[in-house]
């Protein structure tokens, strides 16, 4: 059996899942979606689009839906899932999980990873994060959890942008561009996006082959060029709402951040498999998303390499082109994570 792909929506309170799931869920595009939802309090999806039947955990919905409140632990419910599909219980393509407004994705997205069993039945494709134009300053200045949802985003939708000036708008992309410049970033109108940009994005490939875009380093060499605007090490400024609306200067003091290392010299493995070990023992949890593609002593191919925390894998890449240059680029997403210590350690691990 295929794996069933997987997308993780997610998005600080407000920012419009539930209409986006709405308009994904109502769309005929001929597939049946599974829905697993971890909002609490009155505010349940259930009470606006589904027919909730409090004796069952999985509603069938009129347009071929299912949706599972999660009442269990998430793996159990993926694995119970899984099995009715087996059985031929439950017919449905694929799965939308939509976590509560208030939900670092983190946990979520290692299910995928850390569960033999539902590595081998599901793929994790994307984690889509839903800001909101109007309020987003504010979340993100006051909220870690708005700005982790946007460190693990693999695509970001900014809703209410009509309710803003275009300046704001573009002090808010600049903003997040600078907290994660792998996830693009797409303005969206009560909720109508277009599926393409929802589903089969291969956002998000621990253990896949990956074809690696060989310009998806530019945008963040642009944020990498602010970095001398940023806090020194020590001072971080963690006022609520610091500076709220003064354009994005303040943008630079979000505890989220990226840089890049890139080397024209060749990795030793040994030495940076033991160097990336014990930062990811260190930092691991504060480390959201990282990726690179890798030219490694003894081989004449590219290595692709990305985590999530924790969570570290590798794979063999293309072979690198005769006339290309051996460049390796790595690109690093969290929370206040040492620049200094980990380049110093990286350029420790060239040949």
């Amino acid at each position: 059996m295929s794996l069933i792909p997987v997308t993780i929506l997610t998005g600080f309170l407000g920012s419009g899942k539930t209409t986006l799931l709405k308009r994904i869920l109502t769309e005929a595009h001929g597939q049946k979606i599974a829905v697993i939802e971890n909002e609490f309090g009155e505010e349940n999806i259930d009470n606006e689009i589904l027919v909730n039947d409090t004796q069952e955990t999985i509603i069938q919905m009129n347009n071929g839906c299912i949706c599972c409140s999660i009442r269990e632990d998430l793996r159990e419910t993926l694995q119970m899932l899984a099995e009715k599909k087996r059985k031929g219980e439950l017919v449905f393509d694929r799965v939308v999980i939509e976590t509560t407004g208030l939900a670092d994705p983190g946990p979520v997205a290692q299910t995928f990873f850390m569960d033999e069993e539902v590595a081998e039945q599901y793929l994790l494709d994307s984690i889509l994060t839903l800001v909101d134009a109007k309020h987003a300053h504010t979340q993100l200045n006051d909220r870690q959890e708005a700005r982790r949802q946007i460190g693990f985003a693999d695509q970001i939708f900014i809703s209410k942008t009509d309710l803003v000036a275009d300046t704001e708008v573009k002090a808010l992309m600049h903003r997040l561009t600078h907290m994660n410049p792998r996830a693009p970033q797409k303005a969206v109108h009560f909720g109508e996006v277009a599926i393409a940009d929802v589903f089969d994005l291969r956002g998000f490939n621990l253990n896949a082959k990956l074809d690696i875009d060989p310009d998806f380093l530019k945008a963040e060499e642009s944020a990498d060029d602010h970095a001398g605007h940023n806090h020194a090490e020590g001072e971080h400024c963690d006022h609520p709402s610091h500076n709220a609306g003064h354009g994005h200067h303040h943008a630079h003091d979000d505890d989220v951040k990226s840089f890049v290392f890139r080397s024209e010299k060749a990795f030793s493995p040994a030495k940076l498999e033991d160097f990336l070990g014990a930062i990811v023992n260190i930092y691991g949890p504060r480390m959201l998303r990282y990726k690179g593609v890798l030219n490694m002593e003894g081989t004449e191919r590219k290595v692709i390499f990305q985590g999530v925390h924790q969570l570290m894998g590798s794979d063999l890449g293309p072979a690198w082109a005769a006339d290309e240059a051996r460049t390796s680029k790595m690109v690093f997403i969290g929370i206040d994570l040492p620049k200094d210590i980990f380049t110093q350690g990286l350029e420790q691990c060239l040949v």
